[in-house]
């Protein structure tokens, strides 16, 4: 049986849920694995029932608690592998894009509330005999980093597809009724909070020390964590791009693919990171799309997830914060403009509110979405960098050649995500279309800001995408 912790959603976690009640706000994660080949769909089958065994949670459904006294609960369901897995043969013309408009319809999609809150479908009869895998899945139940951890339990490292080590169907519980539910919120509440004071009291003794014997620190520390909790909730008025202002539940996917070691080199070359040097492309992709319509801008607003996972943390699971600030966009030396990046990047990491991270989010659970959503809808755009697998990978026996993540925009303009696998990035955008009505022309700008940072490295691979030639 798992412990109270455990079977009530994290405050990170419940964030995410409850953002849902503002559709512009939904938390859909969309990931699409490309595939060398048909895959044994059978193979397939056992190995993701196996995973859901091993990562009980996908075998779950949240209910909300009596008058939300505490995060939803999870609960055991009838649990029907076939009402989660899903086939079909690509229909004409059989490329890339067939698979691209099918994941974004799963992204606009809202789940089945009554069901574990994921799905995967596997699209055969592509272009050159290849396959294609969209998994869709809630923010609730997991971040980027936890995604690849949960992924790992379904590919395989060689294409042999021999037997593995049985797993039991894990134990269930009777789902609780309403006098249940109630008890239980309030037994978890009332454990939470005398937690909470626990901990405080723990915290008590060393503080006051520290108060007594260096009192102007200590009054500045305060200074600075209270100012920094107030940039972590402070609503926002407006966006600072002057055109990205329209929001719709309207969406575009699309993609390309950059070099790993020209990113990572290019972003070495002026002391900085693979990090930094994405997230300037992206920016300077958005200052040529802001000069292409007549209107430039100085900085634009970014929510960044920064990961807070450590080791022995459960897989799955939000273990992330999302920070909020200004990059700057308007600089036209990539050099300058990485190493801006990097510096407030790097000051974002290290907020003093940073370890708070989860009590703010419990703040936010009990104001209105509408807060939520003005302090998230007129944030710009969205950039995450996911580390994903340095060495080949199969999935039922057959060869991956891509792996590319589609994250929610949560009420900005556009979400790009990067994920590496082997030597490649491979960069997903998911775009509004009412903040970005020309979204072919938005990408244009995003590969020609990545390869304006790639030529700080010398010479470099081409900036590229499946799309272009409209094969998969």
């Amino acid at each position: 049986m798992e412990s109270d912790h455990e079977q009530f959603m994290r405050d990170p976690d419940a964030l995410a849920w409850n953002m849902e009640h503002d559709p512009g706000l939904r938390s859909t994660i969309v990931a699409v694995t490309w595939l060398d080949g048909r895959p044994d769909f059978a193979v397939l089958a056992a190995r993701l029932e196996r995973a859901t065994r091993l990562a009980p949670r996908f075998r779950q459904r949240p209910v909300v608690s009596p008058a939300s006294l505490s995060t939803p609960q999870w609960v055991d369901c009838d649990f029907d592998l076939s009402l989660h897995l899903h086939r079909f043969e690509a229909p004409a013309p059989y490329t890339a894009e067939t698979v691209i408009e099918f994941a974004r319809t799963e992204a606009m999609t809202v789940f089945d509330v009554s069901r574990p809150l994921w799905s995967l479908t596997l699209i055969e009869g592509l272009e050159g005999g290849r396959s294609a895998v969209v998994m869709k899945v809630h923010h609730s139940l997991t971040d980027g980093i936890g995604g690849m951890q949960i992924a790992m339990l379904v590919f395989e490292a060689t294409s042999e597809t021999g037997s593995l080590e049985d797993v039991p169907v894990p134990a269930t519980e009777p789902v609780p009724s309403g006098v249940g539910l109630l008890r239980g919120a309030l037994g978890h509440t009332v454990g939470r909070a005398v937690g909470t004071a626990r901990a405080g009291l723990v915290h008590i003794v060393p503080v006051a020390r520290t108060t007594f014997r260096h009192p102007v620190r200590t009054a500045l520390d305060v200074v600075a964590t209270t100012t920094s909790l107030g940039r972590f909730v402070r609503p926002m008025s407006d966006t600072l791009s002057p055109i990205m202002t329209k929001r719709s539940l309207d969406r575009h996917l699309d993609l390309f693919e950059v070099d790993l070691g020209d990113l990572k080199r290019a972003g070495a070359t002026v002391g900085c990171t693979i990090n930094d040097a994405f997230v300037a492309s992206v920016t300077g992709g958005l200052r040529r799309y802001h000069e292409l319509h007549g209107t430039p801008v100085d900085e634009l607003r970014v929510t960044m997830p920064i990961s807070l996972r450590h080791e022995g943390d459960p897989t799955g699971g939000n273990r992330i914060t999302l920070e909020r600030f200004a990059l700057p966009v308007g600089e036209s030396d990539p050099g300058v403009r990485v190493r801006m990046t990097g510096w407030q990047c790097r000051a974002a990491r290290y907020e003093e509110a940073l370890p708070l991270s989860d009590a703010v989010a419990g703040i936010l659970n009990l104001l209105p979405s509408g807060v939520i959503g003005s302090m998230l809808k007129h944030v710009d755009f969205l950039a995450s960098n996911v580390p994903g697998v340095p060495v080949p990978i199969y999935l039922a026996g057959v060869p991956v050649s891509g792996y590319y993540a589609f994250g929610p925009t949560t009420g900005a303009a556009l979400n790009v995500t990067l994920v590496s696998y082997r030597q490649t990035c491979c960069i997903g955008c998911n775009i509004d279309t009412a903040a970005v009505p020309d979204p072919e022309k938005l990408m244009s700008c995003l590969r020609d800001g990545f390869d304006e940072v790639l030529r700080l490295g010398g010479a470099h691979q081409t900036v590229s995408s499946m799309l272009d030639d409209r094969s998969a």
